[in-house]
């Protein structure tokens, strides 16, 4: 049996109001097991005497009234004792290849279980036994995975959360300093400055509060017949003055005759939104961003074109991960990550294609719910 190691520190997922380490009367697996398959032995092997001398006295007194065997209580007596004795015998060997048959996967899984609760995520069960037990074994690999992985998401999630808070804190803690001491004026700009910092901050928090909503399954939508065309418009309206600024051109082009579908006509705004504040992040001066709408079968799809510096194949393979930025990305990394969890809350789906300096293009795909036009 191997033996184990007991963590200095609780795991994450410990509750802060329960002691560490585990008290021993709720963590003794390991130490009991070998009692716990003793006693079920001892268990089944009095159940199979039983039976079988309950069925040999049932025969042996049906025997006796039809004349079969002689009566006599002293022979039947005889007759069950060397039928127990044998079964004792025979119930002895079955169960002891029976526990080494069944035991040993089972008390595996029992000390791979033990070790998940000190928070040891990378326990894994060897699959042997009988099929019930290889699939038990499967299964609780395949629970201690997701865990591991789950962990570790969290902690990447934590650790990028803090980077990315880090970095505006630091300005305005920077600037407020430099303010105090008399190295920046006292104006209008460098509030400013601050003023934009603070917006930052308050959009990532914002993005995360959106993101973890979508990833727990608790986001609600305020779904309502819309025009996708319309809505697409308004979006690309609401970015044209920046897109200006930047010498982007900027247009969006909806099929005549679209059906309006039950959408959340907030999020998918946000949707739009934030596929179109990625183009213009990363399309040049003279560059431009094209928004189509089209219904294709029963689906609505929305593409944003843009003639970009476009993505390697790695930054596409890593395009919806949490806070990944290209070289050239200032945003938070959290944009096309909250934009797929969003289509997908509406039970869509959003695809990207790109080539370096070859542009990029975005497709939302939605679904056209019955009796939604």
């Amino acid at each position: 049996m191997m033996r184990m190691r007991q963590r200095r520190e609780p795991p994450p997922w410990w509750p802060a109001n329960e002691p560490w380490p585990m008290p021993a009367s709720r963590h003794r697996w390991p130490a009991g097991r070998a009692r716990f398959f003793r006693r079920m032995a001892v268990l089944a092997m009095v159940v199979l005497l039983g039976g079988v001398a309950t069925a040999i006295a049932l025969v042996w007194t049906v025997a006796a009234r039809f004349g079969i065997v002689a009566g006599s209580p002293a022979g039947a007596i005889v007759v069950i004792a060397g039928a127990m004795l044998g079964a004792l015998c025979t119930a002895a060997l079955i169960l002891t290849g029976g526990m080494r048959f069944f035991g040993r996967p089972l008390g595996d899984v029992m000390d791979a279980a033990a070790r998940v609760a000190d928070g040891d995520y990378a326990a894994r069960v060897t699959e042997r036994g009988a099929p019930q037990l290889r699939g038990l074994a499967r299964a609780f690999n395949t629970m201690t995975t997701r865990l591991a992985d789950h962990d570790r998401l969290r902690r990447d999630l934590m650790a990028d959360v803090a980077h990315e808070l880090r970095t505006p804190l630091t300005v305005i803690q920077g600037k407020l300093e430099g303010l105090l001491d008399g190295v920046y004026p006292r104006d209008d700009r460098q509030l400013g400055e601050l003023l934009d910092e603070t917006r930052i901050l308050s959009r990532l928090i914002d993005d995360l509060r959106t993101l973890a909503l979508a990833e727990a399954g608790t986001l609600t939508l305020q779904k309502e017949p819309i025009d996708v065309g319309a809505l697409a418009v308004d979006a690309v309206r609401a970015v044209a003055s920046e897109a200006s600024a930047r010498g982007v051109t900027v247009g969006a082009e909806a099929s005549p005759g679209l059906p309006a579908i039950e959408v959340d006509p907030v999020r998918v705004r946000e949707v739009i939104g934030n596929l179109l504040t990625n183009a213009l992040r990363h399309t040049p001066a003279g560059g431009s961003i094209e928004v189509g709408v089209r219904q294709v079968a029963t689906t609505i799809e929305i593409e944003v074109r843009d003639t970009g510096e476009g993505m390697s194949l790695d930054d596409l393979a890593h395009a919806f991960d949490r806070f990944h930025k290209g070289p050239a990305s200032r945003g938070s990394g959290l944009g096309l990550t909250i934009a797929r969890n969003l289509v997908r809350a509406h039970g869509g789906e959003i695809t990207l294609a790109s080539k370096p300096d070859r542009g990029t293009s975005a497709v939302v795909i939605l679904p056209q719910r019955k009796g939604s036009g």
